[in-house]
């Protein structure tokens, strides 16, 4: 785990309740695995096939390692990025396992990996017609979101193999959860500075259902002008710890989020999506969801309603929409938070060609905050 300090750590001016770990997590059964790869020193790529990676896997279990179909909906703000099985979802629904998180060029291999893993370990249910098995496996389309890495990673080198996602599914647990240069977010940047993986929750108030959201990020966004924290402009404020380039330099604010929301709260697929749409708030609360070259994709499933996915007739619960309004307010905070816990954990990284992306000065932060009397 990483020990730097967390945002709520740093007293930076967070709204909100969270969880026992402020994580996706705290959603009961909800488990995180990752697979960070990392080879060579900058030094060994010379071009595509380098013996160089700076890349991974992150892995999210709806409810853990087992088999049990999920309510899902989605949301994209931009979509200039990548999110498997959305047409079916769209469709059904339904979440049928795993939600996977890698770089854009690794897309196709974890993909193909999960949907061996779900096979080999009957993470499906069987296709039933008129209450008759008639199949051992149904259908199912693994989800894989991406985000681009190039500029440090050697993302032409396709260094993320099969027993990467292996790895990432079967290390999958609940509490705590690594956050930074870890897995999918290893190489990633945000704002300008090093991004990658972060996590969030909230827990709504008990008069409200008491219910959890939990969130998950791969950063990847943001431009550095824009980024602020309560209406501070700490990237125009900031000195010092600016991006090096010594390849071709990518748009300011190219890139994209994946965002991934779990509740506990007994959603319907629609009600899901519309949480997704509150997904924005807290990229925008930082200055992010400006930029067309970015894909800013989002998904949230509901753990509750496990009997929801049935060849007949089932009974489920279903929570009102004018109870909505906690659970909105409770995942832009947490996608906020989330983003800056990517931030605060992730260290400097020098990728190939010595391109650097440096880890948030967080001293500077804390003191820019107290300036504006915001701490």
């Amino acid at each position: 785990m990483n020990n730097k300090p967390r945002a709520r750590e740093l007293g930076l001016p967070l709204p909100g309740t969270p969880g026992t770990y402020n994580a996706i997590t705290d959603v009961p059964g909800v488990e995180v695995g990752y697979c960070t790869v990392t080879m060579g020193a900058p030094e060994d790529y010379t071009g595509p096939g380098s013996p160089f990676a700076r890349t991974g896997v992150t892995a999210i279990l709806p409810r853990g390692h087992r088999r049990s179909a999920c309510f899902v909906g989605r949301h994209d703000l931009n979509g200039n990025g990548e999110l498997t099985g959305t047409h079916w979802m769209d469709d059904s629904g339904f979440l049928h396992g795993p939600v996977m998180i890698t770089n854009t060029n690794s897309v196709g291999v974890v993909r193909d990996t999960t949907t061996q893993w779900m096979v080999e370990n009957r993470f499906f249910h069987p296709l039933v017609m008129d209450g008759e098995t008639i199949a051992d496996c149904g259908y199912f389309y693994p989800a894989v979101g991406e985000t681009w890495d190039g500029m440090l990673n050697d993302i032409n080198g396709f260094h993320v193999k099969p027993e990467h996602v292996l790895q990432a599914l079967e290390s999958a647990k609940g509490g705590p959860v690594a956050e930074g240069n870890v897995g999918g977010g290893a190489a990633m940047q945000c704002h300008g500075f090093k991004g990658g993986t972060g996590t969030a929750s909230r827990v709504v108030e008990e008069r409200y259902g008491g219910y959890t959201v939990g969130v998950l990020v791969q950063a990847n966004h943001g431009a550095r002008d824009k980024f602020q924290i309560a209406g501070v402009p700490l990237g125009l404020e900031i000195q010092g710890a600016q991006q090096v380039w010594n390849s071709p330099k990518v748009k300011d604010g190219t890139g994209s989020i994946i965002v991934v929301v779990a509740t506990d709260a007994p959603l319907l697929p629609h009600q899901l999506k519309k949480l997704c749409k509150r997904v924005p708030i807290g990229i925008g609360l930082l200055g992010g969801g400006y930029e067309s070259g970015s894909g800013d994709i989002f998904l949230a499933f509901s753990t509750a309603n496990e009997n929801a996915y049935t060849a007949t007739t089932t009974t489920i619960q279903i929570l009102g929409d004018d109870c909505m309004d906690p659970l909105y307010k409770a995942t832009a905070e947490a996608v906020e938070e989330a983003i800056l816990n990517a931030m605060c954990a992730a260290e400097t990284m020098v990728g190939r060609d010595g391109n650097t992306l440096f880890a948030l000065p967080t001293d500077q932060v804390v003191a820019l905050l107290q300036k504006h009397g915001k701490l």
